[in-house]
């Protein structure tokens, strides 16, 4: 009987987490794109011309891949796309800038407004 319960149980969690998409974690990544939201990262950031034409390239393609995954409520598309940001910045940036830019992306995503907290830097 235990392990009929603990069988439903997963399957209902499996179902819901299925069904609803966490989309306010994925959403900073569609408005980098954004030419104040970029600009203001950059500076941030301090990266140089070299470093913004490649983040610039990098995040097109991000944008593209998550919107994907968002269209059809994909999130391990999703969580690939995020994956595949994190790990290219990761080879343009250096340690310290990479640093930084995961704060971004963390205190972005839980503020939940990118532009309010780029025009503040």
């Amino acid at each position: 009987m235990k392990k009929n319960l603990v069988v439903v149980l997963v399957l209902v969690a499996t179902a819901t987490s299925v069904f609803a998409i966490d989309t306010n974690k994925y959403e900073v990544f569609s408005k980098m794109n954004n030419t104040s939201t970029f600009n203001g990262l950059v500076s941030y950031l301090g990266a140089d011309y070299y470093q913004a034409k490649q983040l610039e390239l990098v995040f097109s393609m991000t944008e593209k891949k998550m919107k994907s995954a968002l269209k059809v409520d994909n999130e391990a598309a999703a969580e690939k796309a995020m994956y595949f940001n994190l790990g290219n910045v990761k080879f343009v940036l250096s340690e310290e800038q990479y640093k930084k830019y995961l704060v971004f992306i963390n205190v972005s995503v839980y503020n939940k407004n990118t532009d309010t907290y780029i025009a503040g830097l």
